[in-house]
């Protein structure tokens, strides 16, 4: 089979400068020129050919980046532009980049013990990990479009809040109770989809989420409505508090009370419920539910056909990306001490689908990269303000172009038939076959 010829420097220069040239007709009127009324209500405006200049450029050597990156990872029977050495070094570091990307993870709160902020953002970067590896279950691996995914990290937030202050459970005891309860709400979320695919599987999955934060928010003598609930208790170690007090967890160990104390407990806590969720996610891929849930997302109809009962496969997958949403939503309340309704609104849903997309469908690596990116970048372009949010949309739209499939998505099934293996006709009779 010939390959197919690459594309030259010269094009690629040409189509940079195209893209160029309309992202400066696009920019001249929304930044290039800003406008504001004065204190008498004349109309003053002054130009800001800078910034102008910079996404013009931006675009410029984005476009650049981008053929490249075409080039460099394109598809099979096409030259590439990228020499194999640098090919061979991809390989090699991707395959060693999820355990490096652990060990450090391991180690960000001996690094970073006296920075607060670094913590805390690691923190919410885990837990948007473990809410993405849960999504993935529903979305990656049975294919089915959730939009209220929220509804169960709610579900486990108010769980672990109304059991710990009304009743005064430990969080040890809430945190299974909270994931029972909201794999118990995903299966009543399966039955109505049951004959639903594609848009309208979404758009009742959306209602869904939506019907859960008004029920929350109405509901106001259980979840104390929009004021939310309040002195949720932290968590334990295993009973011994992790505070000053001589029954602490410093004071018996002998060693001196720090605040960082408590943090870094909720980083490797968080962190734990994590890995939980990604080895449970791994081990049950190479089950038959796993190898059903990916049938399921390839053909319903030939999963049919097969005699796979796709009801039982529906519901195992809402509950089951339920139960890890319902660990993290009871680990978000005890972690904040304080939930409310505008903790669990759809845009937290559209967060975690989006980096559930972005990183690869099925992808656990590239779930985890996509959430440190968009998590972390959200932090990083903090100070772009109001350009923050263009700056992630043009982002995504970058990536969709380049890896329409995600960072790191493949629809490879989990499970080969090592060898062909003969069925004779006698066992096809017998229904072997």
């Amino acid at each position: 089979m010939t390959a197919k010829p690459a594309i030259g420097i010269p094009a690629i220069l040409k189509t940079a400068f195209v893209n160029a040239l309309v992202a400066l007709v696009l920019f001249s009127l929304m930044v290039g020129i800003r406008t504001e009324a004065g204190a008498s209500g004349q109309l003053t405006y002054w130009t800001r050919f800078g910034d102008l200049a910079s996404l013009v450029a931006a675009v410029f050597g984005g476009s650049i980046v981008i053929e490249l990156l075409r080039q460099w990872i394109g598809p099979t029977g096409a030259e590439k532009l990228v020499p194999p050495a640098v090919q061979s070094g991809i390989s090699f570091i991707g395959r060693y980049l999820a355990p490096a990307l652990l060990i450090f993870t391991l180690l960000v709160p001996v690094i970073f013990y006296d920075q607060r902020y670094i913590l805390d953002l690691a923190i919410l970067v885990l837990t948007y990990v473990m809410l993405g590896w849960g999504l993935n279950v529903v979305v990656g691996l049975a294919g089915l479009l959730d939009l209220g995914y929220v509804a169960f990290y709610a579900v486990g937030a108010y769980s672990y809040g109304l059991l710990a202050t009304n009743f005064g459970w430990s969080f040890w005891i809430c945190l299974p109770l909270a994931g029972i309860l909201a794999a118990f709400w995903g299966v009543l979320l399966g039955f109505p989809v049951l004959r639903l695919r594609g848009d309208y599987l979404a758009i009742v999955t959306l209602a869904f989420g939506e019907i859960i934060r008004l029920v929350i928010i109405n509901w106001q003598d259980l979840t104390g409505g929009p004021n939310g609930v309040s002195g949720i208790p932290r968590p334990s170690f295993f009973g011994i508090p992790l505070d000053n007090s001589d029954d602490g967890l410093a004071a018996r160990l002998g060693i001196e009370y720090s605040p960082t104390h408590r943090i870094v407990f909720l980083f490797y806590l968080i962190l734990a419920l994590a890995l939980l969720t990604n080895w449970a996610t791994i081990r049950l891929r190479r089950l038959p539910i796993g190898r059903a849930w990916e049938a399921l997302r390839e053909d319903e109809v030939a999963c049919r056909a097969l005699g796979i009962n796709t009801t039982t496969t529906k519901l195992t997958a809402f509950a089951t990306g339920a139960m890890f949403g319902g660990f993290a939503g009871a680990f978000f309340a005890t972690r904040q001490g304080f939930i409310s309704p505008e903790s669990f609104t759809f845009q937290e849903s559209a967060l975690v689908l989006a980096i559930v997309v972005l990183g690869g469908m099925g992808s656990q690596l590239g779930v985890a990269l996509s959430a440190l990116a968009m998590i972390g970048g959200f932090e990083l372009f903090r100070s772009l303000e109001t350009y923050r949010m263009l700056v992630f949309g043009m982002a995504m739209v970058l990536i969709m172009i380049w890896r329409p499939r995600g960072l790191i998505g493949h629809r490879a099934p989990t499970v080969y038939l090592t060898k062909a293996q003969a069925i004779s006709s006698d066992l096809v009779k017998e229904g072997h076959g």
